[in-house]
């Protein structure tokens, strides 16, 4: 992998290097830190710095696209990372918010043009018992590394695409 690869064109013709911003929800905090924490260390092996992804909470997952178009607009990020946990906790409809969510997001990286990457997921069951929080926990830190190496790739195509 090229340093290039990182680095996005300006308006100049000069090149900056690129910035990522992770958006995650505060419901569940605990495991959906565990996505943070995979997706940092898996930036890391691909050669990003700590301070060339900055961290936004917002309190749930239905907040998570209007924060990712207001990033992705500002033109500072090469993209935006979206992580939450949305279970079904007997008021409304999770399936319905899950569904909103990354429809929005789908809506964001195209009406922007910054790629959107979701490690937003939704448990078919989720219980507060010890082995559905250690399940995700391990589960959030893998979907954290995953959405790590679509990012690269997808950070090393266009930037293919502008040379």
């Amino acid at each position: 992998m090229t340093q290039a690869a990182y680095e996005l064109p300006t308006a100049n013709g000069a090149y900056r290097a690129a910035r990522i911003a992770f958006v995650q929800s505060l419901w569940h905090r605990e495991i959906v830190d565990e996505a943070h924490a995979g997706f940092l260390d898996a930036m890391a092996q691909k050669g990003f710095a700590a301070h060339q992804i900055d961290r936004f909470e917002v309190p749930g997952a239905f907040e998570i696209p209007l924060h990712a178009q207001s990033l992705a607009r500002t033109g500072r990020y090469a993209a935006v990372v979206a992580a939450g946990f949305v279970v079904d906790g007997g008021v409304y409809r999770h399936d319905f918010v899950a569904e909103t969510v990354i429809a929005a997001l789908m809506q964001v990286q195209l009406a922007t043009e910054t790629p959107i990457f979701s490690v937003v997921l939704t448990p078919h069951h989720f219980h507060e018992h010890a082995v559905h929080q250690d399940f995700f926990h391990s589960h959030f830190r893998v979907k954290g590394a995953e959405a790590a190496e679509a990012c690269v790739l997808t950070l090393e195509n266009l930037a293919r695409l502008a040379a």
